[in-house]
């Protein structure tokens, strides 16, 4: 299809284009033989971008070295650019390059499986996550032997298997990254559909399995007794009550931050069903937004922090001070929801700068934006820039070492046809939904 024995980025692009025009008025019979080369077109296109990956990483680290970047700080801003290209949160990003180094560098059966097409990304991960922690030797071994099956096996069996060759190469090494994994340990939420929500728990396996098995125990009992709850039902109440001591039933006591108009909130108007947006978690109707505010039987207790819009934009404030903080950084976490960066998604826990101070940038909220730890430190990084335009941080451009340029805005506010005005009305507004 092309002429030259190396692929250009120009012809990559062509192929890119190309697989648009598929033709896919065939039999069934070549449509199967379709599905099967567009499996193995993914799976070489994977081993590609992890060698192109591995290539650029050492690049990027070592002109951070020419250019007198401090030994400590060689590779800061190095995965973000990958996660950008990738557009892919950085915390992924991070595990994924160093897949693709130990693949690409230190499997090398594994990793001519994925460029022939012979096994998918993911199962080649498997064995280089599962790896990451060996000698060089050890992994060299385990390639071996896992090479003549990878593509009969699926993701469990390769992983099953990988465990075990590697307990039996460093038992020792084995059980000391079980007693560093359980540093890990956190609990964590994130949104569901229907305004539900996931907690989880990464736990030591004896621990999760005991709690399991405890709110197993307790459902059992509670149906044997004729509780008419199913028993899932049954276990996340139970959850619920033995965490917080309350019934599930009662409201938990809990601060709510909300951004919503005023006819939402007070259910008037042509926008009282405009949805309003929780912070840690992100939309959800404007009726659940009023219970959340308002006493009653659902909420006995809680404590409502509210901005209001002004223009269609959360009110700014400026701050002499030189970091972000009080309400200037509450409004920033609300305003942004999630980190800044694209793609990321992780919550907000710095309230950046982003012309920098030294630079002469403002501590405002036009030059203010929601990062996550990770995309602050690598926006520190050499080669990088930044600037804010349009007037409240609705946009900011931030162009990388190679001079790729990414566009961010923050989610739009709740939208209204009225807005409440003055400092009068405000107070009475606070007073009705104390």
């Amino acid at each position: 299809m092309f002429e030259g024995a190396e692929l250009s980025t120009a012809q990559l692009a062509e192929v890119v284009g190309a697989l648009a025009r598929l033709d896919t008025s065939v039999d069934d019979a070549e449509r199967i033989d379709q599905i099967r080369l567009l499996e193995e077109l993914k799976s070489a296109a994977a081993a590609a971008q992890a060698r192109v990956t591995t290539a650029f990483v050492t690049s990027q680290e070592a002109a951070q070295r020419h250019a007198g970047v401090p030994a400590k700080d060689v590779g800061k801003g190095v995965v973000a650019q990958v996660a950008l290209a990738k557009r892919e949160s950085p915390a992924r990003t991070r595990r994924y390059v160093g897949w693709s180094r130990v693949l690409t560098n230190e499997l090398p059966r594994t990793f001519t499986a994925l460029s022939e097409g012979r096994i998918s990304e993911w199962r080649a991960q498997i064995v280089a996550r599962e790896t990451a922690w060996l000698s060089r030797e050890h992994r060299e071994t385990i390639d071996e032997e896992l090479a003549p099956h990878l593509e009969g096996w699926g993701d469990r069996r390769i992983e099953s298997e990988t465990k075990k060759r590697a307990y039996r190469l460093d038992p020792h090494g084995y059980l000391a990254r079980c007693r560093r994994a359980e540093q890990d340990r956190t609990v964590t939420l994130r949104p569901a559909p229907d305004t539900m929500t996931y907690l989880t728990g990464l736990l030591p396996v004896a621990q999760g399995v005991a709690v399991l098995a405890s709110l197993k125990r307790h459902a059992d009992s509670a149906r044997a007794q004729g509780d008419e709850r199913s028993r899932g039902q049954i276990m996340a109440d139970t959850l619920v009550e033995r965490v917080t001591g309350q019934s599930s039933a009662a409201a938990v006591p809990v601060e709510v931050n909300l951004v919503m108009t005023d006819q939402a909130l007070l259910n008037t108007g042509d926008a009282r069903d405009e949805p309003a947006r929780l912070e840690g978690h992100g939309t959800i109707p404007a009726e659940l937004a009023r219970r959340l505010l308002l006493k009653g039987e659902e909420a006995a207790a809680a404590w409502v922090r509210r901005l209001y819009l002004q223009g269609g934009q959360l009110v700014a404030m400026d701050s002499r001070r030189r970091e972000f903080d009080g309400g200037l950084r509450k409004l920033l976490v609300l305003r942004d929801e999630l980190c800044r960066t694209p793609w990321c998604d992780a919550p907000v826990r710095h309230g950046d700068h982003v012309v920098p101070v030294e630079e002469g940038g403002a501590t405002s909220a036009d030059n203010g934006q929601g990062l996550c730890e990770a995309c602050n430190y690598a926006k520190q990084g050499w080669g990088w820039r930044a600037r804010a335009s349009g007037g409240a941080g609705r946009e900011v451009i931030t162009t990388t070492p190679t001079g790729h340029r990414y566009r961010s805005r923050p989610p739009e506010p709740p939208r209204t046809r009225r807005l409440v005005r003055g400092d009068v009305q405000l107070r009475q507004l606070l007073v009705e939904v104390a």
